[in-house]
């Protein structure tokens, strides 16, 4: 009935309202649900562009008191209303018979959403272990038929769906023989990539390694397949595509193969290669001699320091002069490789002068005294106090470190930088735990925290020190302001060109229609030159490179304020970029790039940009390689659209 409201207007010689335009709808769902005027405009609307704009923002916010704005929509005109309707139950974990809907949906692409979202949903909480059986079984069962279904589109989003069921629920609830017999015959008779890979990722879940099944997977013409066969089937091959011969000697190396890849043209697998020799214990003469090659002073830093750590787990004798060499080491990466070393090593002389680096990253790594502790509280990298704040834990002493702790918490709160989030719980939970009489009042201040996180934390410590229940004062995070039209204005259809030094010129295609603010935050930042000079600082082989980071770790951020999630149907396929988070709404502004397909990161990570050039740039990057500049070329049209 409210699709026909605005021709029941006009029949009665009333004006129709104006619906929001998109620069409006963009706004509302950056409030985060606290101004739904201009949502619930476009949802009655009938603009099918205004619709799924607001439909879309509606699952964003992921409340389910929502869910009645949404329903309405499963039956609108337009399929890529009714897809973000599905989708925006799934992302409130609605419990509404999605399956109902495939019985009138004839479009496959809004069918396959629906597979995809059948399988996303968990069962209701505190839901008994008969009701979770039958709810897990009925949904293996819709998504079984629709792995029988002919569209390819569809097959695909019931492989998601059924990827995602296993994946959460295999482990309390085993698949039946017939759906695991389902899957086996769709990977034989599906050969999209996406569809096998997704299938085979079904059986990994259910542990169930037909060998039949990993055969075909291990004769399909994509790496990709072929890569998550064997990890699959976790047999050996020599694949002529790296992303393979790392998973297999990951899954299957032994130290003669780890041996004889250590100088593989990937530096991927070269690296692993090294580490194995040290993770498997490989004493034997060969082993030894490919760890005294990749250790001496001709070898690559990364592979003299990768090196460094293999032998001091087999040769000790034979790894202290490559830990010395790597502690004097001009890259301090190479310094906090030796200080890990040392540790095994029990190499305390090294320990206590890498404890005095001037590279934050290296005294974490060296780090093992309360004294360093104390002293790395004054430090303003986030990283670094964190692991004070980790030393700290269980300290005899700890009640008289409670003076540095508060300091060291409001100075990080002072810097005006709410999302230091990660080193101002850890202070704060050591804080908790040793509270005194000052520190009782202290905390009470916390309660107005400006991080409702922080606040919260406050608040039960506070409740476990007076005996009392305490609330906290914040309970909703301010985000930042919204940008203006004009700083909007054309980032719809702009590219941008990372600089990699070394290696060379990635290009980018921005999707702002998937994600505004996380494109207007990264063109901002890369505009300023803030990503200029900063280093990929986490590197983890077939699955993602993440930098971006001003303290080349996790934990200092270079946005200024938390970054919303912008999650949905975008996917983090291989060659995708998305912003690091550690939990909902805390994007820090640090990027990784998917290396492979992380079927399981879609709906959970905001992607924002894709690799249209240099992907085997990407496939080069390793830890410390730099950023040298991301250049932004805005599109000629203006931004953003007015449908």
């Amino acid at each position: 009935m409210w699709l026909f409201v605005p021709l029941l207007l006009q029949a009665a010689g009333a004006q129709a309202p104006v619906p929001p335009t998109t620069y409006e709808l963009l706004r509302a769902e950056h409030a985060r649900g606290t101004d739904m005027r201009a949502i619930d405009a476009a949802l009655v609307s009938g603009a099918s562009v205004r619709q799924r704009l607001a439909v879309r923002a509606v699952g964003r916010f992921e409340q389910s008191a929502l869910e009645p704005k949404v329903i309405p929509l499963l039956t609108a005109r337009t399929a890529s209303v009714r897809r973000e309707a599905v989708n925006a139950l799934g992302q409130m974990r609605s419990r509404y018979d999605l399956a109902a809907l495939l019985t009138g949906e004839k479009d496959a692409s809004v069918r396959a959403v629906i597979y995809e979202t059948l399988g996303r949903i968990p069962t209701a909480p505190g839901a008994n272990a008969t009701a979770v059986v039958a709810a897990n079984t009925a949904a293996a069962q819709h998504l079984t038929d629709g792995l029988r279904e002919t569209d390819p589109l569809v097959r695909a989003g019931a492989a998601r769906g059924i990827e995602s069921l296993l994946r959460r629920a295999a482990r309390v609830n085993a698949p039946s023989a017939s759906t695991l017999q389902a899957i086996r015959d769709a990977v034989c008779s599906d050969s999209a990539s996406d569809t096998r890979q997704l299938l085979l990722l079904a059986l990994t879940a259910a542990n169930d390694r037909d060998s039949t099944t990993v055969a075909v997977a291990l004769r399909d013409t994509s790496a990709e397949v072929r890569r998550v066969g064997v990890a699959l089937g976790r047999i050996w091959v020599n694949d002529n595509a790296p992303m393979v011969r790392w998973q297999a000697l990951r899954v299957a190396g032994t130290c003669a193969r780890a041996a004889a890849h250590v100088r593989d043209t990937s530096e991927h697998v070269a690296l692993l290669a090294i580490d194995l020799l040290g993770d498997q214990k490989c004493t034997d003469a060969a082993s030894l001699a490919a760890l005294d090659g990749e250790s001496g002073a001709d070898a690559s830093w990364r592979h003299q320091a990768h090196a460094a750590l293999s032998l001091a787990k087999v040769a000790p004798g034979r790894a202290s002069a490559v830990v010395q060499r790597l502690a004097i080491s001009t890259t301090w990466q190479a310094r906090v490789y030796a200080a890990n070393a040392a540790k095994l090593l029990k190499d305390s002389a090294t320990l206590n002068a890498l404890a005095l680096d001037k590279e934050p990253n290296v005294v974490i790594a060296a780090m093992t005294t309360r004294e360093q502790a104390l002293r790395a509280l004054l430090s303003d990298h986030a990283g670094l106090v964190l692991a004070a704040a980790a030393q700290l834990k269980g300290d005899a002493n700890l009640a008289s470190a409670l003076p540095q702790m508060r300091g060291a918490f409001d100075r990080f709160t002072a810097m005006d930088r709410v999302r230091l989030r990660d080193p101002r719980a850890a202070l704060l939970e050591r804080i908790g735990e040793a509270a005194d009489g000052p520190s009782t009042v202290w905390l009470r201040e916390r309660l107005k925290d400006p991080d409702p996180a922080i606040a919260s934390s406050a608040a039960q410590y506070l409740s476990k020190i007076t005996g009392a229940t305490v609330l906290p004062i914040t309970t909703r995070y301010e985000p930042a302001a919204f940008p203006s039209a004009e700083q909007l204005r054309g980032l719809d259809g702009a590219t941008a060109t990372m600089r990699i030094r070394g290696i060379g010129n990635v290009e980018l295609a921005l999707r702002f229609d998937d994600a505004p603010m996380a494109v207007h935050t990264f063109v901002t930042l890369a505009s300023a030159g803030k990503f200029n000079g900063l280093t990929f600082h986490r590197i983890v082989s077939n699955f993602v490179i993440q930098g971006g980071s001003p303290g080349a770790d996790e934990y200092d951020p270079i946005t200024d304020t938390f970054m919303r999630d912008e999650v949905g149907l975008a996917r983090n396929a291989r060659g995708s970029f998305g912003i690091s988070t550690r939990g909902r709404d805390t994007g820090d502004g640090q990027i990784y790039v998917n290396l492979v397909n992380n079927f399981r990161l879609d709906h959970d990570y905001t992607v924002f940009a894709d690799v249209t050039r240099g992907l085997d740039l990407i496939d080069r990057v390793q830890e410390g390689d730099v950023i040298e500049s991301i250049v932004v070329r805005r599109a000629t049209t203006s931004a953003p659209r007015r449908p």
